[in-house]
């Protein structure tokens, strides 16, 4: 009997949004990963340990960026993720007294401050500020299947034509898996499933057998796909080419999605931007900048947030979501016949506890409804190459699971200025690895660090970042700061003039992939 599998992949990355200046307020910048940390990578591993301990079978992707794991892993922002939360827990406090005397808004400051208490303890005690060797627990018993990506998360087919780049971001990126991980597994997953002509060359180079594209490269291509997205199909070269489901995101975060229902709570409406500076005079500070607290009272229908409804909202919208997955597999197994039918279900990270605080709670009740039926099972990519040298051979058509689908957004107005920089110091990064192929002592650090800024600056972040709105001046900012490292560097090679001084504090700023080696720009023979 065919085998029907539902294959959940959820993409964690993050921009790498750093301060190795202790004295330095970085509460702003730091805004994203520890709402992420609160948000998303807690819960996902209490959802996972709780699997575990009542014994629920589960299997599903996940695919953890090096700049994420760099900064999860970092002792300075482990606690200054600790000092955010006591910033928040002591605001809590606060809103307990002003509160009192309002029973529906006071059971809602209990469940915000609950939940934050709750964080510290499992960061600092559970997990003894060590995320990621819990996360590494279920990659090593098979439960999670870490999939390796890009160095940065670049947007690769805009370097497409410069293959140092390329090389640079993919070799970079397996180490770091590696690295965090142990192993770099089977597959590689593209950034914004950005997929240009040749790429199959460049993965499977480094042995790399699989990777996902969106549905478009399949139904586009040349070839027409016999199979659509529910079986895997290959390359010339047999790199096997699995197709998303290009409705999930929108099915959950579109206009109509599950996490606008009315009864979920309001992730924008926060007490941050809401009260009045007096009721919030401790928790500003100084700088007297608004910054989400982590204190949402309100559902999206505009009336106090129910946990309960909105739990009970979850698992009805989780039922209805594997109906529809399962109804749609079985439909396409039908048309297979014999074949094994695959249906790939990426979810970015941001769904699931950031943007929409009930998404965990949805994954969990996504998995419990696969766990308690047979017809369909929870699978990996990785489980499906068996048959990697007969499947149907096609072209992939070039595209992209951003902007409407040929990531448009990465480069448009208001962040195509940075193109032109950061090729150059592509471009200039594989020249100086021909000028100083074997240096040693200072000016390999110096190399070191000028790969590292080019990697940095190639980052897709900071462009989506800009468009999007989001920090658009501390992106600028970002990337500007790191093409002038690059040029610094680049001048003192051509100079033969180094400032130590200057050295390790760039190091100490900068200190993703200690490890790194330049010559992973080095033009391949």
């Amino acid at each position: 009997m065919a085998q029907k599998d539902i294959i959940f992949i959820i993409v964690a990355e993050q921009a790498y949004i750093h301060s190795a200046d202790s004295s330095r307020d970085f509460s702003y910048g730091n805004e994203q990963l520890f709402t992420a940390i609160s948000g998303t990578y807690l819960p996902l591993l209490n959802l996972f340990c709780r699997l575990e301990e009542e014994k629920v079978p589960f299997k599903l992707g996940m695919v953890m960026g090096a700049p994420l794991c760099t900064l999860l892993a970092d002792a300075h922002v482990q606690k200054q993720y600790i000092d955010w939360l006591d910033k928040r827990i002591a605001l809590g406090e606060e809103e307990l007294e002003r509160t009192q005397d309002d029973p529906a808004m006071l059971e809602n400051v209990r469940y915000c401050l609950r939940k934050l208490q709750k964080d510290k303890l499992d960061f600092t005690e559970t997990y003894g500020q060590n995320l990621l060797k819990k996360f590494r627990h279920f990659a090593d018993n098979g439960s999670v299947e870490f999939i390796p990506t890009a160095a940065t998360y670049a947007y690769l087919p805009h370097f497409a034509d410069i293959k140092e780049a390329l090389s640079a971001q993919v070799e970079t990126g397996l180490h770091a898996q590696r690295t965090f991980f142990g192993e770099t597994g089977e597959g590689f997953f593209l950034p914004y499933m950005g997929w240009a002509e040749g790429f199959e060359k460049l993965l499977r180079s480094y042995g790399i057998n699989y990777t996902v594209l969106d549905a478009r490269a399949l139904l586009f291509s040349g070839t027409p796909c016999s199979t659509g997205i529910f079986s895997p199909v290959r390359t010339n070269n047999s790199l096997v080419i699995f197709g998303q489901d290009s409705t999930v995101t929108e099915r959950l975060s579109g206009a109509d999605g599950f996490m606008r229902n009315s009864v979920y709570r309001n992730q924008q409406r926060d007490a941050g931007y809401d009260l009045p500076d007096d009721a919030l005079e401790s928790f500003l500070g100084k700088n007297k900048i608004r910054l989400q607290t982590q204190f949402k009272y309100w559902s999206n229908g505009g009336s106090p947030y129910e946990p309960g409804k909105a739990q009970a909202q979850a698992a009805a919208d989780a039922q209805a979501f594997f109906a529809a997955q399962k109804e749609k597999l079985v439909r396409a197994a039908d048309a297979l016949g014999d074949k094994d039918a695959v249906l790939v279900c990426t979810i970015p990270a941001a769904l699931l506890g950031s943007s929409w605080h009930e998404g965990v709670l949805w994954l969990e009740q996504l998995i419990r409804a696969a766990a308690a039926q047979q017809d369909v099972t929870l699978g990996q990519c990785r489980d499906n190459l068996q048959q990697q040298f007969s499947l149907q051979k096609i072209s992939p058509y070039p595209c992209s699971s951003e902007g409407s689908g040929y990531a448009e957004n990465l480069l448009d107005s208001s962040n195509n200025w940075m193109m032109r920089y950061v090729r150059k110091a592509s471009e200039r990064m594989s020249d100086l690895t021909e000028r100083f192929p074997a240096e040693s002592g200072i000016k390999a650090r110096m190399l070191n660090l000028g790969a590292r800024e080019v990697l940095l600056a190639q980052s897709g972040d900071w462009a989506k970042m800009i468009h999007d709105g989001l920090m658009p001046e501390y992106a600028a900012q970002a990337f500007k700061s790191n093409i002038l490292n690059f040029t610094a560097v680049f001048d003192s090679l051509a100079s033969n003039t180094v400032s130590t001084e200057w050295l390790c504090t760039q190091e100490k700023e900068d200190s993703i992939f200690p490890w790194m080696n330049y010559r992973v720009f080095s033009r391949k023979k």
